[in-house]
């Protein structure tokens, strides 16, 4: 695959320290480094959860006011981007906060508008307004370099991130990354069904994740979303990007990973699979997997600078 700096799909090999097994497609020299670290910087495992801390609020006019939480430290800062009507609050967003405090690095996450503790109106939101969230994220509260974070749809909005905000975004690190996720699904519903939707103004989306077994989705928001697609070409991105996919994942196919890496035109590209992790990626060997990735980037990047 072009582009990628990829290899053919290695053997399986065993991690002891993350658990499970994982495979690795491309030349993945800093994790086999990291690996023979000592154990002590990384912790084994960062608790998911914590107390509540107190939520602050970026303010921008003419648009909803943001829910964040911003923990100041070195560079590069890290920021998480959540899923579809995630939070702030979830596993990997906590953990990674527990991470960079263990390492002294700059870290935000925050809540889209609509969702959590943040303003808006969930049915108002789109793909369109989630992305003016994260470059606000990037533009109002980042200092100097971050390193992107983004789960499923965030994984989608992280590249829309760093091709407008190449100078800031540093390095990309997608889990079960829904590229045109919602898009290509809806469209791969019968003729009929995808009528009857925009009759009625609203997909019901089938899924194990919600309260109500379904996510009501409007349809402005899918032709909205068709606005944002970027797998039709090549997606300008040149920074470092590791791609982590669960190959048990129902919702978005560990598939659309490889199609990323093919797509991006940088050159340092890595996709790592876990054969028995699903599309949330929060067990504990997942974690870890996590944040030693973070940890890799973060002592790759330190070199290039010094």
């Amino acid at each position: 695959m072009a582009g990628a700096g990829m290899a053919t799909l290695s053997s399986w090999v065993p991690r002891r320290r993350w658990g499970r097994e994982a495979v690795f497609l491309g030349f993945y020299r800093g994790l086999s480094a990291l690996l023979a670290r000592k154990s002590e910087r990384t912790p084994r495992w960062v608790p998911a959860c914590r107390p509540k801390s107190s939520v602050s609020f970026l303010s921008r006019p003419d648009l909803p006011n943001l829910a964040y939480k911003k923990l100041k430290g070195k560079s590069p800062g890290i920021i998480f981007i959540p899923g579809y009507i995630s939070n702030m609050n979830g596993t990997k967003a906590l953990a990674i906060e527990e991470f960079c405090k263990s390492l002294g690095h700059a870290y935000i996450r925050f809540d889209y508008s609509g969702v959590g503790n943040s303003d808006g109106n969930l049915q108002e939101c789109t793909v369109g307004k989630w992305r003016k969230d994260v470059l606000s994220i990037i533009d109002d509260l980042a200092e100097g370099p971050q390193i992107l974070v983004g789960s499923s749809l965030g994984g989608w909005l992280m590249l829309h991130a760093a091709i407008a905000r190449p100078q800031k975004v540093v390095a990309l690190i997608g889990i079960a990354t829904a590229v045109d996720g919602l898009v290509i699904q809806f469209n791969q519903l019968p003729v009929e069904v995808k009528k009857e939707i925009e009759v009625k103004g609203v997909w019901s989306m089938p899924s194990k994740y919600s309260e109500k077994g379904v996510y009501d989705i409007q349809y402005s928001f899918i032709k909205e979303a068709e606005h944002h697609c970027l797998l039709h070409s090549p997606i300008p991105v040149n920074c470092p990007i590791r791609l982590l996919h669960g190959m048990k994942d129902d919702i978005v196919p560990w598939h659309t990973s490889i199609q990323v890496a093919d797509r991006v035109v940088s050159k340092d590209v890595d996709v790592i699979l876990r054969k028995n992790s699903d599309h949330r990626m929060k067990e504990k060997s997942d974690i870890q997997l996590l944040v030693y990735t973070i940890d890799d980037l973060i002592d790759k990047l330190s070199t290039v600078v010094n």
